[in-house]
């Protein structure tokens, strides 16, 4: 047998799918040097337990495409490595007993069918033809999946480690690792068999990936979850049905009541997602066991009765079947419920993949995003859904355990546009939290800030059924509209916790900068938006620059790219130039609207003759400000940035300026209507590293005179022209605003998709913002917009702003 090996270019911690996955991707783009350790047997974790569902439904276009890449990998793979593979692609059929149901299942569809899948929705007479066993009269209606199946989770794993092997790469079992050091730029892998000398390292530990994490002085955002499936014996009918046709039932999801039912063998494999759900290793009386490879829980099916009843009624066959076993086994949760792939924030050189609640289905799509991020330090599709650096560092155990109980719990919920889930809040609070409540604040939690989203009036409806819907015209309607009317015709506020600011100091603080983003860098006592490219002129981040001094710049960016952003100007600073995250310190209010300059004048004696994108420090209330004079509303205003003490001093100042003039408080959803009428872009939606700084409408920002990462493929792209561009459309919408990746369509022909839609109350119509094939950029195009299953008329609009489009108001 070979000798413990001393030293690889990757070591990668954890043998369960998905570390498997990652070795052979890393192996298929040609890095041989890795090593896999496992603790025990490959699969010990969460995979050998798994139900080994693959499904490619998911209402997130990243990991929608994770999935249907990992659906392409299995197809091929047992032939590929020589390995037998059980993959049963059966179809699915997911069922639906509301409108609103269906309304998801038409969304999922679309983006299915832009990814090259064709999903088809089936009226309630049309499923028993997929599904015969099926009680149908109260449903709704289905969504049928022709690509969704199950696959034998331990040949899947065994299959991509002989790929691995075939490969050159070396996987080393019972093979604990009990600790980690930094040497220089090299990590050193301690093990029970001996130390492992590398350049990278990879957590794909599973459920035990926080223990591992600490060894990185990383606390991993993540709990564990208590999930039970119970297996079938024979049913004749199934049986027959199986030998007559050649195939197994399509997997039935029945997610408004909560629980997949699959054929197993020629019985039933039933799995509940239960909202009385458990969480484990959580207390002294239970805690992390040091190990728990091929074991499971006791069975508690109590909890899942009402399930079980549910699914018999559904498929009554079910109720002629013996139940034989139970499988009661840990699977991780992260917050969202979305895995974690990508970098580890702030421990160099060092990568997550881990926390995978759908393991076996994401674990092929997971290898290859995780091999792009070791071996090029970027990744072809964004996939900030599963970026590590999305969690800040607030998500503490109790955090953690809640949110992962509620999403377990809603494992198949809709998530509604304006609908704010309920667990793990307020866990920062705004200095102004207590007073916006007291005016009628509904809040949503943006990096865990409490924030306003719209303020409810006498009369408004604040329930939860109130924002679970579809539709544009909910519960907030009315008063988003007043809010924006407010801002239109005199002035509105929106406190805004949790701006993530960022001050870089030092000598040669300037040419730095300029070397880091696409445009210039502002003068002292100017700022400007800077956007920030990787080397394929992809947009990284946007964030506003402010020159403060000649060796001191300030950097302010989204509230939930403060971990993302931080990193990336560490990894990028110049030896002599420091950081300081000055985010908890300050907070701000925005002031805009016609008569802002009128109420800070009675209040302020700085100069707001100043002119657009000036700034400047002011006392308000004899407190000290910073005055940004920007507006993300497209409106006269400022930004009053104070010290966190400060802010309710001064806020309370402004207030009794602006109420003899109209002031009034605004939300998140009016602010977003605003912006989209400006044309703004928002982050991770609009700007992300899918498009180029150029594809992005952004030209403007770009400096052809100074060098900057992603010039020359950026000048490459200028040179042959764009395939796609941005575009603003005016979209006759009906009753519904265009969700995120809305396939946009010429005749036949998908052309492109609409990265943010909302409605305007300005300029009263939906306004999308959006990617489109370059050939149909011009003005009056008329194209259509795919919103929930229906095409809607579009029409392309000049390269300005719909509201205000000489920007004269914003100077004002």
């Amino acid at each position: 047998m070979a000798e413990f090996p001393t030293s690889a270019r990757v070591v990668i911690i954890g043998g369960g799918a998905v570390g498997a996955s990652c070795l052979y991707h890393l192996a298929k783009a040609g890095w041989t040097d890795c090593v896999l350790l496992e603790k025990n047997e490959l699969t010990a974790g969460s995979t050998w337990h798994a139900a080994g569902n693959v499904p490619t439904f998911s209402s997130s276009w990243a990991i929608m495409n994770m999935q249907r890449y990992s659906t392409e990998l299995y197809r091929a793979l047992g032939a590929e490595v020589d390995y037998p593979m059980n993959y049963h692609v059966t179809g699915s059929v997911r069922l639906g007993h509301t409108a609103e149901r269906l309304d998801e299942f038409r969304r999922v569809a679309g983006m299915g069918r832009y990814q090259g899948m064709d999903l088809e929705i089936l009226a309630p007479e049309e499923i028993q033809a997929r599904y015969p066993f099926l009680e149908t009269h109260d449903l709704s209606g289905a969504l049928y999946d022709p690509y969704d199946g199950d696959i034998d989770p331990a040949q899947l794993t065994q299959a991509l480690a002989k790929g691995a092997r075939n490969m050159g790469a070396r996987i080393e079992r019972f093979c604990p690792v009990t600790a980690v050091r930094r040497e220089g730029d090299e990590w050193i892998i301690v093990t029970e068999k001996g130390e492992i000398r590398c350049e990278y390292v990879v957590n794909a530990a599973g459920y035990y990936a926080r223990e591992v994490g600490k060894m990185f002085g990383r606390d991993v955002p993540m709990m564990v979850m208590s999930h039970q499936y119970m297996l079938f014996d024979t049913v004749p009918e199934v049986a027959a049905l199986s030998a007559e046709t050649g195939k197994k039932l399509p997997l039935l999801r029945d997610v408004d009541s909560s629980y997949y039912l699959r054929q197993e063998k020629n019985g039933f494999n039933l799995g509940p997602y239960e909202e009385n759900c458990r969480a484990h290793w959580v207390s002294k009386d239970d805690p992390f066991p040091a190990d728990f490879s091929f074991q499971l829980f006791p069975d508690d099916l109590e909890r899942l009765e009402w399930h079980i009843e549910d699914a018999m009624a559904r498929v009554p066959l079910l109720g002629t079947a013996p139940m034989t076993k139970v499988i009661n086994g840990p699977i991780p949760y992260t917050p969202d419920g979305n895995p974690l792939i990508g970098p580890m924030p702030g421990v160099p050189k060092a990568f997550e993949a881990c926390v995978f609640t759908f393991g076996i289905c994401q674990a092929g799509g997971a290898g290859k995003v995780l091999a792009e991020w070791v071996t090029e330090g970027a990744t072809e599709w964004d996939m900030w859904a599963c970026d590590p650096r999305r969690f800040t560092g607030f998500e503490d155990e109790n955090y953690c355990i809640a949110k992962g109980m509620e999403v377990y719990g809603h494992e198949y919920g809709m998530h509604f546009p304006h609908y704010a889930w309920p667990a793990g809040r307020g866990k920062k609070l705004s200095p102004l939290h207590d007073r916006v409540a007291a005016m009628g604040a509904q809040f949503g939690a943006y990096n865990g800030w409490e924030r306003a989203n719209w303020y409810a009036r006498a009369g408004d409806d604040t329930s939860d059924a109130g924002a679970q819907t579809w539709k544009r015209e909910g519960a907030w309607f009315g008063a988003v509209k007043a809010e924006c009317e407010a801002v239109r015709d005199a002035a509105g506020i929106l406190d805004l916790p949790g701006f993530s600011r960022f001050v870089i100091k030092g000598a040669g603080v300037a040419d730095w900068l300029a070397r880091q983003i696409t445009g210039k860098v502002p003068k002292i006592g100017r700022l400007g938006l800077a956007y920030f490219a990787d080397d394929k002129g992809r947009i990284v981040t946007e964030m506003s620059v402010a020159r403060l001094a000649e060796d001191m710049i300030l950097l302010i960016t989204a509230a939930t790219a403060q971990a993302h952003d931080r990193e990336w100007l560490l990894t990028h600073l110049d030896y002599g130039l420091t950081l300081s995250d000055e985010t908890e310190n300050w907070s701000c209010q925005i002031l805009t609207g016609p008569k802002s300059r009128e109420v800070l004048a009675g209040i302020t004696g700085a100069d707001l003759s100043k002119g657009w994108l000036t700034h400047q420090f002011a006392e308000i209330a004899g407190r000290q400000v910073w005055l940004a004079r920007v507006s993300f509303a497209g409106e006269l205003g400022w930004e009053i940035h104070t010290k966190v003490g400060d802010t309710a001093v001064v806020w309370d100042a402004v207030m009794a300026a602006g109420e003899p003039l109209g002031l009034r408080p605004f939300g998140m959803f009016a602010l977003n209507s605003l912006r989209i009428e400006k044309g703004y872009r928002a982050w991770k939606g609009d700007l992300s590293t899918d498009y180029t700084v150029l594809q992005g409408g952004l030209g403007r920002f770009v400096d052809w005179s100074h060098e900057f990462r992603g010039k020359a493929a950026l000048a490459a792209e200028q040179q042959r022209g764009v395939s796609k561009q941005f575009v603003t459309l005016k979209i006759d919408a009906g009753a519904y605003d265009p969700p995120y990746m809305s396939t946009i369509w010429q005749g036949d022909t998908v052309v492109g998709e609409v990265t943010s839609g909302y409605f305007g109350h300005r300029v009263g119509a939906c306004i999308g913002l959006g990617m489109l094939r370059s050939d149909l950029g011009a003005a009056g195009t008329e194209l259509e917009v795919e919103i929930f299953g229906t095409r809607h008329r579009a029409v392309v609009q000049e390269d300005a702003p719909m509201w205000d489009p000489e920007n004269a108001r914003i100077r004002a």
